[in-house]
């Protein structure tokens, strides 16, 4: 897909780095954030290589390898830099390719193929509470669980759903501006094409102003609440 702007508030992640020693918190968030974002290209190049095109796959992007969808900017500098200075975190992983014209229903497939990467980060999410919840239970009930497994699988649902719930704003070049993009009478989306250069632009200035926040907290909150 083009760019994705993946953005996780660092008030998320306190919730559950207070439970590890602060090295633990660092490579827990670091090392859950890579897999999910990889976890969540690899599901675009997936859905593109099932509706028709292989462009992805003969990339090598389908797989979970993170080395194939590192972006060392976006994956690796900016999150490791927000991470040590207490900012919020904002990412991107290398954008998987697709080429419409092999998609069997180009802007049909296109969106569903955008639709494909917070769907995955809402079921690894999902995955990630029900094991919460067996390793709890295994322990006896919460508060006696090992603290390290259950702050790893907490953080692990806090990332994804805010992975999945960022980028399912419908602003391109997100997720979301793809998928309104394929939902919408074809002039409309054509406006929202030409939106697209200027899609971080607005992304920027409406998290500056609490905008993204306002938009996605109601959302998130939900989700959370509802897996944990």
């Amino acid at each position: 897909m083009t760019r994705d702007l993946r953005a996780i508030r660092a008030a998320g992640r306190a919730t559950v780095m207070v439970r590890l020693s602060s090295l633990d918190a660092f490579l827990a968030s670091f090392g859950v954030l890579v897999l999910s974002l990889s976890f969540h290209e690899a599901a675009h190049a997936w859905t593109a290589d099932r509706l028709g095109d292989p462009t992805a796959r003969l990339l090598g992007r389908l797989t979970l390898n993170p080395i194939a969808h590192i972006d060392w900017i976006g994956t690796v500098l900016f999150p490791l830099i927000a991470m040590s200075s207490g900012l919020p975190l904002i990412g991107w992983a290398k954008p998987v390719p697709v080429n419409g014209a092999r998609l069997r229903s180009p802007r049909r497939d296109f969106a569903v193929v955008a639709l494909a990467g917070p769907v995955s980060n809402l079921l690894l999410a999902v995955v990630a509470a029900v094991v919460l919840s067996l390793v709890e239970s295994a322990a006896g009930g919460r508060g006696m669980a090992p603290s390290l497994a259950v702050s790893i699988l907490t953080l692990a649902v806090y990332l994804n759903v805010l992975l999945a719930v960022f980028n399912m704003i419908p602003i391109p070049p997100l997720d979301g501006g793809n998928v309104l993009a394929g939902l919408v009478p074809e002039p409309v989306a054509h406006v929202i094409d030409r939106v697209r250069p200027y899609g971080f632009v607005l992304l920027y200035l409406l998290m500056f102003l609490g905008g993204l926040e306002a938009i996605a907290d109601p959302v998130q909150r939900l989700v959370l609440r509802w897996l944990l």
